[in-house]
């Protein structure tokens, strides 16, 4: 996550962090602190942002599940991946995303740069990134490849439900505990760049 903050302190950025951190809960940690322009805003200067959400297929192997309970999605059906990779690339490019938001007042287009469903680290995980988000796009959008990898639904569904704008052919909201939101980005996409930045990420 990215905040900004306004302070006449003389601490470098370094020794700043290191101060910050001395006064936060145990479970909230400053990574990194730099000087910007006293425009800044961290919010409204954002020109795309990027999410993962964590799926995990435990029917016949449901080692670990326990331990990552409320932090990935258990998947208990056997998925078609590819079927569902398929699906996704209907969703890059600028388009209506009414059919997956809940309840938005803004506008609805957005554009999507990156819409990529990636076995990592035995898991399956969506990583996505746009200019910008609806409300529960991202859930909406992985309970409808959830119902392509079942069967439910077909890739050219998908892209059907996209054009259609209707909230009620698209698959439920995914739950909230699989989303992580990873990245927010201040310069054009470049996805070689993101996925660098992304690589390490403790999740």
């Amino acid at each position: 996550m990215v905040a900004h903050l306004d302070t006449t302190t003389p601490l470098h950025d370094e020794k700043l962090r290191l101060a910050i951190n001395a006064h936060l809960p145990d479970d909230v940690s400053v990574l990194e602190v730099r000087t910007r322009a006293p425009d800044f805003q961290s919010q409204f200067d954002c020109t795309y942002r990027r999410y993962l959400y964590r799926l995990r297929v435990v029917r016949g192997d449901p080692r670990g599940a326990v331990l990552n309970r409320d932090r990935v999605l258990p998947v208990h059906d056997v998925l078609d991946v590819d079927l569902m990779r398929r699906a996704s690339e209907a969703l890059v490019g600028r388009h209506d995303f009414s059919a997956f938001a809940t309840q938005e007042t803004r506008t609805t287009e957005r554009e999507v740069y990156l819409c990529d469903l990636r076995p990592e680290r035995g898991e399956l995980r969506l990583h996505i990134a746009a200019d910008g988000f609806l409300r529960n796009m991202v859930r909406a959008i992985v309970g409808t490849l959830l119902w392509v990898g079942t069967g439910r639904l077909s890739p050219t569904d998908v892209a059907d439900i996209v054009r259609s704008g209707d909230r009620s052919r698209a698959g439920p909201n995914a739950p909230p505990y699989g989303l992580y939101f990873v990245e927010a980005g201040y310069e054009p996409w470049d996805r070689a760049a993101s996925d660098r930045r992304v690589a390490d990420l403790v999740v």
